[in-house]
């Protein structure tokens, strides 16, 4: 923190600044590392829509770093590399079917035109993990995953706020993604080396350690405690804690200049969601604060009002 500045004038400064970003409008966010999302090893084709949900989520608790997947059928196409034993995760897609008109007669006109119809199909696949697959038989795209990426080495102070943090989450490395998940109170994140820089793996870990904070065991928040559905007003707020909670984590640690764009287009993007209303930066920036203090293990007495009513941050 830069000397002479306190913590709350810092979480000031830096929510005056998203505002002013937001006003000003910002360059579209994107995500800060090396895209991992699933995809096929053949084709090298990522799963889209529903089937990302579907592989991440079998990766996570089959503990699969490998972002690869393919079939059976593919994987016998390179030798019988499937391990006995091993359990296979669920694909979906939609297959456009044409229904032909019906023929009601030579001298009548068909009863409609042709219509299309969905008819759902699935298929399993295979992590590469689940495979005893030689690297030679692999396309080249697979074996050089990941590779030739610029080393992220560690910054001290932020390495010092992570393990610092109290009663903190178990982190996992080499995911294809970044997230929080409650139930097993674990943050995935990729590896360090697949970010575009340091201050961009800080900052998405301290996106997802705020999110933590908000567990039963910590500061027990409802848009993480209460059941929320992805896209819901409760995940939108939580979103925007999260992201707000970095921006001042980073803002601490001095390396704001590198993420306040980036987060200022994150939390645009979620205040499209909730129609737009701006003031909930302010509210998510109060739960926010106090999800940065747990993290930074600061303790500092509360701010009182004029009437002396303290400041509790809590969410609208």
């Amino acid at each position: 923190m830069a000397t002479g500045i306190k913590r709350n004038d810092v979480y000031r400064i830096v929510t005056d600044q998203v505002m002013d970003l937001l006003r000003k409008g910002t360059v579209p966010w994107h995500k800060p590392w090396a895209e991992a999302s699933p995809r096929n090893v053949l084709s090298g084709k990522p799963y889209r829509g529903m089937n990302v949900w579907l592989l991440c989520a079998s990766a996570f608790h089959g503990g699969y770093k490998s972002p690869w997947w393919l079939t059976y059928r593919q994987a016998e196409e390179l030798g019988e590399y499937v391990r006995k034993g091993e359990k296979s995760s669920l694909v979906v897609f939609w297959k456009w079917l044409l229904e032909k008109p019906r023929d009601t007669g030579p001298a009548e006109e068909p009863d409609s035109a042709p219509k299309h119809y969905a008819m759902l199909r699935y298929y399993r696949v295979f992590n590469l993990e689940q495979c005893d697959m030689p690297a030679d038989k692999l396309p080249a795209r697979v074996r050089e995953w990941g590779k030739n990426r610029p080393q992220v080495d560690p910054i001290a102070e932020c390495e010092a706020v992570v393990t610092g943090m109290p009663n903190p989450p178990k982190v996992e490395y080499g995911h294809p993604g970044a997230a929080y998940h409650p139930a097993a109170d674990t943050v995935t994140m990729p590896d360090r080396q697949m970010f575009d820089g340091a201050e961009e793996h800080y900052s998405t870990l301290f996106h997802e350690l705020t999110h933590s904070t908000g567990h039963a065991t910590r500061l027990d928040r409802a848009s993480i405690t209460d059941a929320c559905r992805f896209g819901s007003t409760n995940y939108s707020k939580e979103e925007l804690v999260a992201e707000m909670g970095a921006a001042f984590l980073c803002a601490t640690l001095g390396i704001q200049n590198k993420t306040v764009d980036n987060s200022a287009a994150y939390i645009a993007h979620w205040l499209e969601k909730l129609a737009n209303d701006a003031r909930l930066v302010v509210n998510a920036g109060q739960a926010g604060q106090h999800a940065a203090d747990y993290i930074l293990n600061a303790h500092e007495p509360e701010e009182e009002t004029a009437d002396g009513a303290a400041l509790t941050g809590a969410l609208d």
